[in-house]
Parts: C-alpha cells; sequence; structure tokens
C-alpha cells in the first residue's frame, strides 16, 4: 500500500449527502477483482446519462480532473461494504475524501487502502467546501503526520485520526503489512512449535 504523510492537491467540491457505494461504483462493474480501471465506473450514474454520454460533473471538469482530495456531504459511503468504492476513489487519483461524517464500514476500507478519510465538524466543511469551489486556485494541503488541512489562504484546521491507523497510513501497512512486521515473532514461533509438536 502506498504510503500517505502528507498531499498538497486541488480539491474537488461534491456537495452530496449519503452518497453510498452504489452511487460511488455501480454493481454492473464489480465483476473485477482488480483494483485497477475502476476509475471508469466511479460515480457512473453522476457522469453519464441514460444513453451513456458524459454529464456535467466536477471530477470531469478541467481544473479538477486531477484532484487528488476530495471535499463532500455527510454520511459519505453508506449503503453496501463493497471494497471497490475506495479501489474505484484510488484509480481516480483521490487519496483524501473530506466529509463531516462516514459509514463505518467504507471508513475502515479507505485507510486499508490508503486513503485519509478526515471527518470534521459541518462548518469547516462548508469552509473547505467553499475553497474548493474556487477550481484551480482550490489547493488544499493534508498533513498526516501533523494532523493539520491548510486551505488556499493559509487558515489551518486541525483533524483526528486513531493512532494505529495514522501509523498505519504513514507507513503504508495494510493487513498484510501489519502481519509482515511480526515476521520474526511468527517464525519464532513455527520453530518452536516444530521442535516441541513435530506431529502437527
Amino acid at each position: 500500500m502506498e504510503k500517505f504523510t502528507s498531499l498538497t492537491s486541488v480539491a474537488a467540491p461534491l456537495p452530496l449527502v449519503n452518497i453510498d457505494t452504489d452511487m460511488i461504483i455501480p454493481k454492473q462493474f464489480l465483476k473485477t477483482v482488480k483494483r485497477t480501471g475502476l476509475k471508469a465506473g466511479l460515480f457512473y450514474e453522476l457522469r453519464t446519462d441514460e444513453q451513456g454520454n458524459p454529464k456535467d460533473f466536477v471530477l470531469d471538469e478541467p481544473a479538477y480532473k486531477d484532484a487528488k482530495i476530495l471535499v463532500t456531504g455527510d454520511n459519505f459511503g453508506c449503503g453496501s461494504s463493497r471494497e471497490h468504492a475506495p479501489w474505484a476513489l484510488l484509480d481516480q487519483g483521490i487519496r483524501c475524501v473530506i466529509a463531516p461524517s462516514f459509514a463505518d464500514i467504507f471508513y475502515n476500507n479507505c485507510f486499508k487502502n490508503g486513503i485519509l478519510p478526515i471527518a470534521l465538524p459541518q462548518e469547516q466543511v462548508d469552509m473547505l467546501m467553499d475553497d474548493a469551489r474556487r477550481g484551480s486556485n482550490a489547493v488544499v494541503s493534508v498533513d498526516l503526520e501533523s494532523q493539520e488541512i491548510k486551505g488556499p489562504d493559509g487558515g489551518t484546521i486541525t483533524f483526528e485520526v486513531d493512532a494505529h491507523r495514522k501509523h498505519c497510513l504513514l507507513n503504508g501497512l495494510d493487513d498484510i503489512g501489519l502481519t509482515f512486521e511480526k515476521a520474526e515473532h511468527i517464525d519464532q514461533f513455527e520453530a518452536k512449535r516444530k521442535a516441541t509438536q513435530p506431529w502437527l
């Protein structure tokens, strides 16, 4: 998993509440177990009409096409527990989502896939949403080590993050990486068990 230490990027505004995982990536795009190529389905119903023709959508606007930060509404990622949702965001290049609240499973899946979800009070999200509406001038910096967000005018917002999850993101550790951190202890246990219980 790619490390997350700090990020400076244009922030894209998506002022909608209750964006569920089916809206993030519809069911027809879930036939793959690969983590690449999923950006074609990201927010598909918001980006295309019934014939598949493009509609106006923030991430397709020139000012936001390279945005790595998404500022959005309450209860982001609700609905089914599909891990394809953070995969699709990552494939688009989104590394940080800022919202007043997140659905629990989606929130956990973000950390396991290298995305930093930041929950802030509504008034702070509103400020960042206003900043994000500036287009290419909406440059926001997120520093995980100091747990600070700096807006385009230099204002600073602090955020909370669980210490263990912070450690995992800073060091690029998913569940497998965490296991490998204990490889020496695992090897010692296996060697001891083999010596004392060779029949197993």
